[in-house]
């Protein structure tokens, strides 16, 4: 008689098997005491108790077996040669931060048990314990155990879950802003080409402005920022009319007016994007003086923000050192000159001294190009 074959995955070995993964596993502890007896006391009766047991016989030994995850559950002697309990707490919480600590102790002495609980034991016993006192307390310690390593692993997960989303919305943001400045920058580029005279005008100034910035010293952030604002500084001289930006005079009252228009709308346009930071601040400010004469608000000295100070001065060293309808580019060095006693009342004297440094050393590095060139 031909029998039916069998299938292995579902014999009695593979049930007996299945079976076996489906039963709790025996939480494992490690005893730590000087006294053989209490060992072997213990050993015995946690073994019936479907424990899984190893016992050291001192500090050293027992924090030679530790590893992470190697027992949930140890139950130290506080008075022993060598490495005392008090010791061994420290370094076992080192070695597997969830291994849930029981002291035992022959005194009762409340500031030994202040010490060992303070520094990180689940509970302390006092000798002679009853051994289902002692089984009762192993209990609560593995509870309170899997309470906290459950916490603690809910907690990293939304840690990483936290990282992730704030990686993600950097990557939004940043996304959005060069959205944004490639939008603006094409405004920019678009009133730039009603002026043949005005081309590249807010990339110079942006790199001068932080260069100026880092000058000073400013943080990283910072720097950018002011970077930012220079590419933006003049996206509302879009709406300034062309007969004004290419008039090869002196204004009129009534055209420097018109012209002063163009701060108010540049805040109109980036005014709604508040991902920018504080960058909107440094362009609403790139025309105040630090004697109060400029515009729009008339601020006087430091009231303006630093990004709109250190913007004034790398816009008006760009707009001198610049050919305009009217007039030939003046050196770098005249400018400095006129800056210094022409508007000296109009720069902070600070971010002026950095502009100087910052000119010099271009003017030294270009010298030395040529040299080698």
């Amino acid at each position: 008689m031909i029998m039916p074959a069998t299938d292995a995955s579902s014999g009695p070995s593979a049930v007996a098997t299945r079976a076996s993964a489906l039963r709790p596993s025996k939480p494992r502890v490690l005893i730590v005491d000087d006294e053989e007896t209490i060992r072997l006391a213990f050993s015995r009766f946690l073994g019936m108790r479907g424990y899984e047991v190893e016992t050291a016989a001192s500090g050293d030994a027992a924090i030679s077996l530790l590893k992470p995850g190697a027992f949930p559950l140890m139950l130290c002697d506080v008075r022993m040669p060598g490495l005392s309990g008090l010791d061994v707490v420290p370094r076992a919480l080192e070695l597997d931060p969830d291994v849930a600590i029981l002291m035992l102790t022959a005194a009762d002495d409340a500031q030994t048990a202040t010490a060992a609980l303070s520094g990180g034991a689940y509970d302390y016993l006092v000798k002679p314990v009853e051994l289902p006192d002692l089984h009762d307390a192993l209990q609560r310690a593995l509870h309170k155990r899997s309470l906290h390593v459950a916490q603690r692993r809910a907690e990293e997960i939304i840690r990483q879950e936290v990282a992730s989303r704030t990686a993600e919305l950097e990557l939004e943001k940043e996304a959005l802003r060069a959205l944004t400045v490639g939008v603006a920058e094409a405004l920019i580029n678009a009133m730039e080409a009603k002026d043949v005279y005005l081309r590249g005008h807010s990339q110079r100034v942006a790199e001068l402005a932080a260069s100026i910035a880092n000058e000073l010293g400013l943080d990283a952030d910072t720097i950018e920022a002011v970077r930012l604002a220079g590419r933006l500084a003049d996206v509302g001289k879009i709406g300034t009319r062309e007969a004004v930006l290419n008039k090869p005079a002196m204004l009129t009252p009534d055209e420097y007016e018109h012209v002063k228009e163009h701060v108010k709308i540049s805040m109109e346009i980036l005014a709604p994007l508040k991902h920018l930071g504080v960058a909107i601040q440094f362009v609403r400010d790139h025309h105040e003086h630090y004697d109060g004469t400029g515009y729009p608000r008339g601020l006087v000295g430091e009231e303006a923000s630093i990004g709109g100070r250190i913007l004034h001065a790398a816009d008006a060293f760009d707009a001198l050192t610049s050919r305009r309808a009217y007039r030939d580019p003046m050196s770098p060095e005249d400018t400095l000159q006129y800056l210094g006693t022409k508007m000296a009342s109009t720069l902070d004297p600070l971010v002026f001294d950095a502009l100087c440094r910052v000119v010099r050393r271009r003017k030294s590095l270009v010298f030395i190009d040529d040299i080698h060139g």
